[in-house]
């Protein structure tokens, strides 16, 4: 799909230079509006398909931190997936397109491996503090906390 996108805006970007090249330069928009619009719908097409394709790369870059945050192994539960659609394309009688084909990019997987191991880094500053917790803040008005280390005397806002 990103292929085929990356083509369509490539494509796009021929047709727009073959449009402007009898102009050679001196192209008045004015003078020639039915040219102007062609030229025009070209452009936005291509930032059309130009923000898709981020758009795509950042939930898939989203998704991909949030099973991290989580503790799954995503490169392994990717090579998982893999083997087992490669034993399922290796029996007889079945048919698999994506014999050859992993989920994550290499691209991808660099990213995963890097993002691990900066998330390792950062939580193990913090050895005592649960960081995979929830971030959503309690309801109750009055909470029980646990102390697990003593700080001395805090002083808060409210005293």
């Amino acid at each position: 799909m990103v292929r085929a996108v990356t083509q369509e805006v490539r494509d796009l970007d021929k047709d727009a230079l073959q449009i402007l090249q009898p102009f050679e330069g001196s192209f008045n928009p004015s003078e020639q509006p039915a040219t102007a619009c062609n030229i025009l719908v070209d452009h936005l097409c291509m930032r059309r398909n130009k923000r898709c394709l981020l758009a795509y790369h950042r939930v898939r870059s989203d998704k991909l931190e949030e099973m991290v945050w989580n503790g799954t192994d995503v490169l392994e539960k990717d090579s998982v997936q893999h083997g087992a659609t490669q034993a399922r394309a290796d029996q007889p009688g079945t048919f698999s397109e994506a014999k050859n084909q992993n989920s994550l990019s290499p691209e991808e997987e660099e990213y995963v491996r890097q993002y691990s191991d900066m998330l390792a880094a950062y939580k193990g500053q913090w050895t005592d503090i649960d960081l995979t917790g929830s971030l959503e803040p309690p309801k109750d008005l009055f909470i029980d906390v646990r102390v697990l280390k003593d700080a001395g005397e805090i002083q808060t806002e409210y005293g």
